[in-house]
């Protein structure tokens, strides 16, 4: 192993690399969301921290006359700690920033240049080091600087596919980040040379400095965020479980990212949501609906809701993320078993392309605020569910969108692609007194064939139905699988 320790030493710190990228989006964002802006934000900080570490990591390896390995051993060993502090900057930095600053990119680019810039940069600068340490002859350098590069590269791919669908589901991001560290400072031990009795000691408080600053954070979390009473990771999203008092009712919250996905009232059991109540309209428009197909089911309220109200009909859910439905039954009370709810453990937008049942009802509430996955939100995959729809069907969507100005984009997208398919398109505001300015749950619904209304439940649904836009306007052309401007 001594032969090929630095070969070893490159892979691993290229496949950290990768993990500490993955990680970052992991740590941010609760604070900032998980976006296409945010993402390109984080790959772009570290990009630019991995250039400054081979530019300076060269320059030191030029420096490094004698050929010391120890420099490296140092390099290491620094960016154990600057990884160990990752936990405690979530919270005292990180939130911190988010509650002070509104602009999320800004958050952004300032967190991840903190929180994973320094660790990106050491690592980076593993490489040239390396190249330096290996290469004895100077007509060997294009062999070994290759050699070096393809090595932090796998180690790169490795670390990403290892990461992504090992670590990160089943030990989550802390646990993570302590193996990270303790990787770290285990290869600077191995590489340091000339071991003595005060560096044993030395070394030996360092690991107890990293593992402390670990648990450190950790500890700080819990203080800062007592309502936080679940914390997973899963393959798709960082999951918080919550429990809130609003004025005298205590609520059980799901939160994804920065978007609360659903609560409920602990002692009644009844959906927190106002928007929710909108989907039992397919009652009133189609009175002899007896199906419903739900993409997104978060932490499964409505369908819970849709069970007990509706004895004699039929819902099947698709949610993507496992871990989500387990959540579900775990603290919000879902039954898995009951024989009218069947669960589908797949992406919305394949499930529609490929399913031959048809519904009465489908109900979409996938979309996390301004954040919309854009697959579901387009002519195609909206023809796909109007394929899936029984005759005298329809379509109910939940859209966090304004109704005018700069925000309004998504509901102007999606007012004029589902008018592109459906017979018949009506859009709801949710709440009443609310500036048309202002962000807010927008219902959208899109009719197949004719209604068939149900007058005896007019008066039930009245309060409803009186919030309907009346001549909603649009000039935005249809969103298409090749033409998504939304979902950022």
């Amino acid at each position: 192993m001594k032969k090929y320790q630095l070969e070893i030493t490159v892979f691993l710190s290229g496949a950290l690399t990768m993990v500490l990228e993955l990680i970052a989006s992991r740590i941010l964002s609760p604070y900032v969301g998980s976006s296409n802006l945010i993402w390109t934000t984080i790959i772009g900080i570290m990009l630019t921290s991995m250039s400054i570490g081979y530019w300076l990591g060269g320059k030191k390896a030029d420096q490094n006359k004698e050929n010391d390995i120890n420099i490296l051993a140092n390099y290491l060993l620094i960016a154990a700690i600057a990884t160990s502090l990752i936990p405690i900057l979530e919270t005292v930095f990180v939130n911190t920033l988010a509650q002070a600053v509104k602009q999320l990119i800004i958050v952004a680019i300032i967190s991840a240049t903190i929180v994973f810039g320094i660790p990106s940069f050491l690592l980076a600068a593993v490489s040239p080091i390396a190249v330096r340490l290996k290469n004895n002859a100077p007509d060997n350098v294009g062999a070994t600087s290759g050699k070096i590069s393809s090595l932090s590269t796998i180690g790169s791919i490795f670390g990403t596919f290892f990461a992504g669908f090992i670590l990160i589901p089943n030990l989550g991001v802390r646990t993570i980040i302590l193996g990270c560290s303790i990787m770290l400072w285990a290869l600077s031990f191995i590489l340091f040379k000339n071991k003595n009795k005060k560096y044993y000691i030395l070394i030996i408080i360092e690991l107890v400095a990293i593992v402390g600053l670990n648990i450190l954070g950790a500890q700080i979390f819990k203080i800062e965020n007592t309502d936080i009473i679940k914390d997973v990771d899963s393959e798709y999203s960082r999951i918080w479980v919550k429990e809130i008092q609003v004025d005298q009712a205590k609520y059980k919250t799901l939160q994804v990212d920065t978007g609360l996905e659903s609560y409920i009232n602990q002692e009644t059991g009844e959906m927190g949501a106002q928007y929710l109540t909108y989907f039992d309209l397919f009652e009133y428009y189609n009175k002899k609906a007896k199906s419903t197909l739900m993409l997104g089911g978060a932490a499964y309220t409505y369908p819970m809701h849709y069970l007990s109200k509706y004895l004699d009909k039929t819902i099947d859910v698709v949610e993507i993320d496992r871990k989500m439905t387990e959540i579900s039954e775990e603290e919000f009370g879902l039954d898995t078993n009951n024989p009218n709810l069947k669960i589908y453990t797949t992406d919305g937008r394949s499930f529609l392309n490929y399913n031959e049942t048809k519904y009465d009802t489908i109900l979409i509430d996938a979309f996390k605020g301004l954040n919309a996955p854009f697959e579901l939100t387009t002519y195609e995959a909206m023809q796909k569910a109007y394929n899936n729809l029984n005759e005298n069907g329809m379509v109910i969507t939940n859209i966090i969108s304004s109704i005018e100005g700069e925000n309004s984009n998504f509901i102007k997208y999606e007012y004029n692609t589902y008018k592109a398919i459906f017979d018949d398109v009506k859009v709801f505001k949710v709440r009443t007194n609310a500036d048309s300015k202002e962000t807010q749950n927008l219902i959208l619904v899109g009719f197949k064939g004719n209604k068939h209304i149900d007058d005896e439940k007019q008066e039930e649904y009245q309060g409803l139905l009186n919030n309907e836009i009346h001549n909603f306007l649009s000039e935005k052309q249809i969103v298409t699988d090749n033409y998504a401007p939304i979902g950022n």
